[in-house]
């Protein structure tokens, strides 16, 4: 018997076959069904699907060799398939083979004469295994055997790489969910950091402004009453985001009815807005129904990029909405500064940032336009934006309905 065949890429090959996490595992239908196939149409009384590691060569389905699960590497006909063939190896009679003859499968139980294996050979090119037919006699198949074997090879290759491909769906589930597990925490512990000394503000205010009344200061009381007015919205934005923080499924199931204007006119009372800038919102009144904590936290980015970004003596940003039937668009168009076309794309993406320095001379941190595409996907609708240098920037984006 001669010594096995190693192929060149042997270690790239196992470590390929233990991608897949399938060595050791359970018998399956799906699998079972292919063998019984290649036994039928074959007429063999024996068919396997092996896989071959470093050491041996393990069934994964099996049909003719009773209990048996696997063989030494060293006596198996299909290491030599996978190092040799890039096709169905076909040896009619082992024992008139010198690679066969003195092996002990040959020589001994269970006496194997005839064989024909297709080598298992994935995406990457790398041969992870057989689908092999054995007799005890010698034996020759027919052109319409053979190719019946290579798709039926063909079959049991896309149940693997389907196997390979939820593992690495899986995975990528599992760092998601402990991503947002991690998001969740930290968007928790920040808002519960941010309301506590929003509502020493409030008390603190309220204690002033009684004071304030008190002594007749009406001009000083008017400030005081903004300061408590704008800690209230910003207490009602924490919670917000506390209650998103707990639960993020809200974006799409906890919609209310928005008087778009009104909602606009909170967000820019949150933002500092200088005195050469102006916002145009729609003329007419529009109600809506959709997730509020969402809408606010798209519209306080977009409208604070158009403050920020904004270099003209008269800055201005309008707000335009159009409903239709299944869906609300939008459109912020500002004449700032503009953006370059090659960057239109990337500015979505989380941590791009285009190095360029806004009116308060600070630079972008590239997470409040990703949050904003985030959140528009988040309510099933998409986000572009459209830019001439000097001119100004529109962004353009839709939201769903909500049924």
């Amino acid at each position: 018997m001669s010594a096995i065949p190693i192929p060149e890429n042997e270690y790239e090959r196992v470590a390929a076959l233990s991608s897949y996490q399938i060595l050791d595992t359970l018998p399956e239908k799906d699998f079972d069904e292919l063998t019984l196939l290649a036994s039928e149409i074959c007429q063999t009384p024996i068919a396997l699907i092996t896989l071959l590691d470093d050491h041996r060569q393990w069934y994964k389905s099996s049909i003719g060799v009773g209990d048996a699960k696997e063989t030494p590497k060293e006596h198996a006909f299909c290491a030599h398939t996978i190092a040799e063939a890039t096709d169905v190896m076909v040896v009619p009679d082992a024992r008139a083979d010198e690679r066969f003859a003195t092996n002990p499968l040959v020589a001994g139980d269970p006496n194997i004469v005839f064989y024909a294996g297709v080598p298992l050979i994935n995406e990457d090119g790398l041969p992870l295994g057989t689908l092999c037919v054995l007799d005890h006699e010698p034996k020759e198949l027919t052109q319409l055997q053979i190719e019946a074997l290579r798709i039926l090879a063909k079959q049991i290759l896309l149940q693997l790489e389907l196997r390979r491909k939820l593992l690495i769906l899986e995975k990528a589930n599992e760092v998601l969910l402990e991503a947002n597990i991690f998001i969740q925490k930290f968007a928790s512990t920040a808002a519960h950091d941010i309301k506590n000394p929003l509502s020493s503000i409030l008390l603190t205010s309220q204690a002033l402004q009684l004071r304030l009344k008190a002594s007749g200061d009406e001009k000083s009381s008017k400030l005081i009453d903004l300061s408590i007015s704008a800690t209230h919205r910003l207490v009602g934005l924490v919670d917000e985001m506390l209650a998103y923080s707990k639960s993020p499924a809200m974006l799409l199931t906890n919609h209310q009815k928005i008087d778009l204007n009104e909602l606009l006119q909170k967000v820019i009372n949150m933002i500092d807005v200088p005195k050469n800038m102006r916002f145009v919102l729609p003329a007419i009144r529009h109600e809506l129904i959709c997730s509020t904590v969402a809408l606010e936290q798209i519209f306080l980015n977009l409208l604070t990029n158009a403050v920020r970004y904004n270099d003209k003596e008269q800055g201005n940003a309008r707000i335009l909405f159009r409903e239709e039937e299944d869906c609300y668009n939008f459109k912020v168009i500002d004449n700032g500064i503009g953006i370059e076309q090659q960057d239109l794309k990337r500015i979505f993406d989380k941590h791009t940032t285009l190095d360029i320095i806004d009116r308060f001379n600070k630079k972008g941190t590239g997470i409040g336009l990703a949050t904003v595409k985030a959140l528009v996907e988040k309510l099933q609708g998409k986000i572009t934006a459209e830019s001439v240098i000097g001119e100004g920037t529109t962004f353009i984006f839709s939201i769903k309905k909500s049924n």
